[in-house]
């Protein structure tokens, strides 16, 4: 490929990306960042560089293309919850991209109040890591706060496949999820990573539930094989196509150990029609967000 030749088909990949929602990311106090990483490099033996800060954070997005992007908090112990969700709001106000997600934790008390303290205070969502904090999707502890997501029409993003370490847990799979979904049809789900690594029995479950949402973060990426064992080229160019209004894009930034473009250059270099990369990278966030997006997105005062 000539310079020029490979000039052009960078720009049209970003025109294909732009403009973005990463429906997947995480901001944490500095504190948290840093334990989770640490955590992460012992059990995978990942390393990382990109910033944890909130301005570093939005410095690499901004500059890929992304206009929006949801950051999503976990608490992995009880007590903490709250908290985590007031200094997340905090910084959303601050910023002119950030959808701030809540979350709970399953042996919080007054789960149901925490969530909707968090919601009337602007969160856009609950965010539920099961394998960390130790809960199957549709835990009984959590079923206040899934009923005051229910009464609020906000989205429950999962942790709730056994991809990249949990295999072995009981607290994720299909089979937990689709207790999920016969518990609460009428409320948007999304498992992350595509559901890996049980990504048939997840395409299945968004195939037949038009509330259930799947998104691309770590399975889809350039270095999905060596980071977690799954081959992206196994989910057809068709299957993206037939679901794009369900699966959207995600990239778990910053905390990736690999660049940020390699979330979306796998996605970019497939020969996809121009609506599916529409769906794949905005307009399916936006529709599972309950985001109003004709004539531009304005984010939520």
């Amino acid at each position: 490929m000539s310079p020029s030749e490979s000039q052009t088909s960078s720009e049209e990949q970003s025109a294909a990306f732009t403009p973005a929602i990463d429906a997947h990311t995480h901001l944490f106090p500095q504190r948290l960042a840093a334990a989770i990483r640490r955590s992460l490099s012992d059990e995978a033996g990942w390393e990382f560089s990109s910033p944890t800060t909130r301005p570093g954070i939005e410095t690499v997005l901004r500059a890929a293309g992304v206009e929006a992007y949801v950051a999503l908090p976990y608490a992995h112990k009880a007590g903490i919850a709250r908290g985590l969700n007031d200094w997340l709001l905090e910084h959303a106000a601050d910023s002119d991209m950030m959808l701030p997600f809540a979350t709970v934790h399953p042996d919080d008390e007054a789960v149901g109040e925490i969530a909707s303290d968090a919601f009337d205070a602007g969160a856009r969502g609950l965010k539920i890591h099961c394998p960390v904090q130790e809960c199957r999707p549709a835990d009984s502890r959590l079923e206040p706060a899934l009923e005051v997501a229910a009464a609020h029409d906000r989205p429950i993003t999962y942790h709730g496949g056994t991809a990249p370490m949990f295999e072995r847990t009981e607290f994720v799979g299909a089979d937990a999820f689709a207790e999920l979904i016969d518990s609460y049809p009428d409320v948007r789900v999304c498992c992350a990573h595509m559901g890996t690594y049980e990504v048939d029995r997840f395409l299945a479950f968004a195939r037949e539930h038009e509330t259930v949402y799947l998104d691309t973060t770590f399975a889809m990426s350039t270095s999905a094989e060596e980071t977690m064992g799954f081959d992206p080229s196994t989910i057809t160019d068709d299957t993206l196509t037939e679901l794009s209004d369900s699966i959207m894009y995600g990239s778990d930034f910053p905390n990736i150990p690999y660049p940020y473009r390699n979330e979306r250059a796998g996605l970019l270099a497939r020969d996809l029609p121009r609506e599916t990369t529409r769906d794949l990278f905005y307009r399916t966030a936006a529709d599972y967000l309950g985001l109003d997006v004709e004539g531009g997105l304005e984010l939520p005062v």
